[in-house]
This record gives C-alpha cells, sequence and structure tokens, in this order.
C-alpha cells in the first residue's frame, strides 16, 4: 500500500495518540535510532572501518541521534558524539552514551573539537533538529553545519545522512534555511514528509528511506497524501487471461504527431503498447503514416485530413467523432504543435462537440491549446488525466512557474479539485493529485529523464493502463510509478547522461513482471 506523508502538524498529533495507546517518546526515540543505526549500516557497509560524528541537537532529534551512535558504537563504529547545546539533566540516551565510552565533545566549550572529528571522519550523521525547528540557523549551529560542508567539498566521499531530514529544511514546504547540508541519504522516520519531495528540499535531502519507528499504520489512515510504492503499483496492474484476446486488454485511440514532432507519435503509442494496451491507433497527419509505419509497425493507423504537408486540419474532427467510440481509452497532445488549423482541432475535438468521449489523457499542445481558453474546464466535462510540466501547469492555472514550483503538491490538489480532473505535474518526484483532494507522490528523482520524449512515453503509458480499464486516478499514478522504476532500471545500466526516450520501451515489460513476480512470491 502506499505509505503516507504527513505535516509537522500530523506527525505530532500521531504522536500524541501513540502515547495515548501505551507507546510513549521514549519507546518511538528507540525504535527510531535504531532505524537510522541500520539504514547508516546499510548505506556504510562494514562498520569497523568506519568512523562516525552524529551532531546532536537539544531536542528530540538530537535524542534519536544519541541511540542511533549507541547502536553505532555496538556494532563496532568509531563513533564520535559533538553536542551542540546542552541536554536535559535526566537525559537517559546520553547517560548510557557516557557510559559507554563514546567520545563526546561539548562543542561550546570546544570549538575545534569538531575540526578534528570531521578531519578523519568517513560519515556524518546530522540529527540537529527536525520537524519542530522553524527558526533561523545562525551561531553554532550556522558554523558547524558550514564545516561539515567544507569538509565534503574537501573530501566529496563523506557520506552526509541526514536523521529525520536535513537541518534547516522546513518539513512542510521545502524551504532551506541557507546553513542547511547537502545529503547524501535522508532517513526519515516514520512517515515521508511533504518538504522532502518539494524544491529546493528536495535537492538537500539526497536519497530519501522510510524506516518504521513502531507508529500504527491505521493512524494516519486518514490522511489524504501518500508516496507510492513498488508494492501499490503491482496491486493495480490489470490481470491478463491466459484465453484473451486483443480485445480484452483495451483499444487506446493516440492523436499525435506534426511534420517537427514525428517522433513523439511514435513514443506516445509505443509506451501504451509496452504497458500492455490489446490494440493502440495512431490518428496522425496522413503524409506522416507511411513514415512512422516504417518503425511503428504494432499499430494500426487512422490517416487524418491535413492544412499543410505534417499538419493536421480541423476537418479531422470528423473522423475522430467517427471513430472514437471503438476505443477505451483518447490520447491527445504528444508532438501535435500549435498549427493555427491545429488548434481549432482540437478546440473543436474537445470543447465544442456533443458526442461523449473515452476516457482522456492529455498532454503537450492539447494542454496549452485548452490553457488559452477561459475556465477551459467548465467545457471539458469528459473524466480526463492531465500529464502537465511545470510551464504547461502555470499556463492551465495563469500563474508563473515560480508559483507552481514553489509548492508543487498545493498547486496540483487547488487545480485537481477545481478543474474536477486527475493531474499528473510533471518532475523530479512528480505528484499525481485527484478531484477528492488525495494527493499521491512519486519516489523517483531522476535526472536522466530530463530529456525530449519521456513525457510522451508517460503519456502513453497511462493511456495504456486507462485503455485495460485501470480507474483513471490509479492509472495516472501507476503510469508515473512504471515511468520512473523503468528510468531508475535504465540508469542504472546506461548512467543518467545520454539516457533516452526510446530506452525506457524495451524496459517496460521488465518492470511490470517485476512487480508482478514481488506480489505472487
Amino acid at each position: 500500500m502506499p505509505m503516507k506523508i504527513v505535516t509537522i502538524e500530523e506527525m505530532r498529533q500521531l504522536e500524541q495518540a501513540c502515547a495515548g495507546i501505551g507507546i510513549p517518546t521514549s519507546m518511538l526515540m528507540e525504535n527510531a535510532g535504531k532505524a537510522v543505526a541500520e539504514e547508516t549500516k546499510r548505506i556504510l557497509g562494514v562498520l569497523k572501518e568506519q568512523r562516525i560524528v552524529v551532531l546532536i541537537g537539544p531536542g528530540n532529534n538530537g535524542g534519536d541521534g544519541l541511540v542511533a551512535a549507541r547502536y553505532l558504537h555496538d556494532w563496532g563504529a568509531k563513533v564520535s558524539v559533538v553536542l551542540f547545546a546542552g541536554r536535559p539533566e535526566n537525559d537517559q540516551n546520553l547517560k548510557l552514551v557516557k557510559e559507554q565510552g563514546i567520545t563526546c565533545l561539548q562543542l561550546a566549550e570546544n570549538r575545534d573539537g569538531l575540526d578534528d572529528v570531521l578531519a578523519t571522519a568517513t560519515a556524518v550523521i546530522d540529527a540537529l533538529f527536525g520537524t519542530g525547528k522553524s527558526r533561523p540557523l545562525t551561531g553554532i549551529y550556522a558554523n558547524g553545519l558550514q564545516k561539515v560542508s567544507e569538509a565534503k567539498k574537501q573530501r566529496p566521499q563523506l557520506r552526509i545522512i541526514a536523521l529525520d531530514l536535513p537541518s534547516g529544511l522546513n518539513a512542510d514546504t521545502g524551504a532551506v534555511d541557507p546553513a542547511c547540508l547537502y545529503a547524501d541519504e535522508t532517513v526519515t522516520l516514520g512517515f515521508a514528509k511533504p518538504g522532502l519531495f518539494n524544491p529546493p528540499g528536495a535537492e538537500r535531502a539526497g536519497r530519501i528511506t522510510v524506516v518504521d519507528i513502531g507508529i500504527p499504520f491505521q493512524l494516519a489512515a486518514k490522511v489524504m497524501r501518500e508516496l507510492l510504492t513498488a508494492e501499490w503499483a503491482g496491486s493495480i496492474l490489470p490481470k491478463r487471461s491466459i484465453t484473451a484476446n486483443k480485445g480484452s486488454f483495451g483499444r487506446v485511440l493516440v492523436v499525435a504527431g506534426s511534420i517537427n514532432y514525428i517522433g513523439a507519435a511514435y513514443l506516445a503509442c509505443s509506451g501504451a503498447m509496452r504497458t500492455g494496451a490489446g490494440l493502440v491507433t495512431l490518428a496522425t497527419a496522413a503524409s506522416l503514416q507511411p513514415i512512422l509505419a516504417a518503425k511503428l509497425t504494432e499499430a494500426t493507423y487512422l490517416p487524418l485530413p491535413e492544412s499543410s504537408p505534417g499538419v493536421i486540419s480541423e476537418e479531422a474532427t470528423r473522423l475522430i467523432f467517427q471513430e472514437h467510440h471503438r476505443y477505451d481509452a483518447l490520447l491527445v497532445g504528444c508532438g501535435l504543435g500549435q498549427n493555427p488549423s491545429v488548434v481549432r482541432f482540437v478546440k473543436s475535438m474537445l470543447i465544442e462537440r456533443e458526442p461523449a468521449l473515452p476516457p482522456l489523457v492529455l498532454d503537450a499542445d492539447a494542454l496549452n491549446i485548452i490553457a488559452g481558453i477561459p475556465d477551459w474546464w467548465r467545457w471539458l466535462a469528459d473524466d480526463a488525466i492531465l500529464t502537465p510540466h511545470p510551464g504547461e501547469m502555470a499556463r492551465l492555472m495563469g500563474v508563473s512557474i515560480e508559483e507552481v514550483q514553489s509548492d508543487r503538491s498545493g498547486a496540483a490538489v487547488k487545480a485537481a479539485t477545481m478543474w474536477h480532473k486527475t493531474v499528473v505535474l510533471k518532475g523530479a518526484y512528480t505528484v499525481i493529485a485527484t478531484p477528492d483532494g488525495r494527493l499521491r507522490v512519486s519516489p523517483f528523482a531522476n535526472p536522466g529523464l530530463a530529456s525530449a520524449g519521456t513525457g510522451d512515453v508517460l503519456s502513453g503509458i497511462i493511456a495504456g493502463l486507462v485503455g485495460q480499464g485501470v480507474p483513471l486516478a490509479d492509472a495516472a499514478a501507476g503510469g508515473v510509478y512504471l515511468h520512473g522504476q523503468a528510468g531508475e532500471m535504465v540508469r542504472s545500466e546506461l548512467g543518467d547522461t545520454g539516457m533516452l526516450a526510446s530506452d525506457l520501451l524495451p524496459v517496460l515489460p521488465r518492470v511490470i513482471r517485476g512487480l508482478k513476480d514481488a506480489i505472487s512470491g
């Protein structure tokens, strides 16, 4: 099932609820510290070769760090604890650390002590501040983090591990203090936090791992934000009967392509086919059909009339209306261009018409065209999934790209509820919002996917799932997960430089098989 993403206030309420059912803060702290130590061991490998510096703040985050230090020491690491502030006199965790002979430095009394331990450190655990820190980092905290940052620049192999979240990162918004470290890994406690997936915080968090600290999952059942997981993605994949035929797996009509963007049509259709759609038909400008048929051999075609070579004419609307009832999903927009005749075609197909269309997936130029229509969502009554990148999202909402990116989750939820559409806001940690206010977040941030055509593949994947009968909200989120996991698989083989959109296509069946095997096994 998806992992919940909780705000600062929701986390506070969950901890209070735990106390009410006999799970005290001390138990959660012990669980958290041990879980962080276990993740640190996984990240670093053999602990006997590691020299780990743990930065300890004044609150519960520091308490978690003290527990982690104790476990790491017990497992053979050379651990140094650096106390940035005083701890409570009755701090049992600090007492246990001292009893085990772990080096403890009071930074206020020994300003050079941090430099000394950093000089030989192989890893630093940032346990200064967690979700409760809201004031700017100044004085001893800013200076200490600056020293860690400088040590990382001098020795890039130094691993920085954030406990719950990097100190100075706002757990709700992703805003960061200038002193906030760029962590290699963030081990977040209990549940993920929204700020870890929103820029600029996402850039500071590094690889994010959520660890169980003993909070019963059902306490967070009403939280409307979720982090997608492999288990969930596998659960929504369509079943495939051994007695099926191509009609069993859905028919997808893709309206795509123009003289300047021929490849977009190929990528979108291929994404749908590689996701298991039984039949994919490409509706494109008639003169492009022979070109695409040479490479896209498994698709069928609906050649459309042209206003000029490679540019769809408004007259094509009649053909779409004649044929769309044969299909289970309709994808519109990939590489269509914005020639005036294409604009008229899209408007007449989506807005100025009577017959209901199949479930829609709208991408690229379809989004840019409807964005020019005031209150466009009032005229587009059909069920639809919209897949904008930040620029397209800004045009659809009538705001700046900066406003969209400053609160990606908030923008997506606001748009989905106002438009009554499912919105896929693409980018690192793609967010998927539904009309009922639910938000899902992709766990993937892969710079290799920041290249031309990957969005066309994503739209095709989503349309392929819709065509197979997956509900729109699940198809959108499931498609995002498949696309992201395919990107991770390609990155593991090729790296993230030079990754092409077409590299994702042969990998998709392997991703789907892996998810199904994990569930059945």
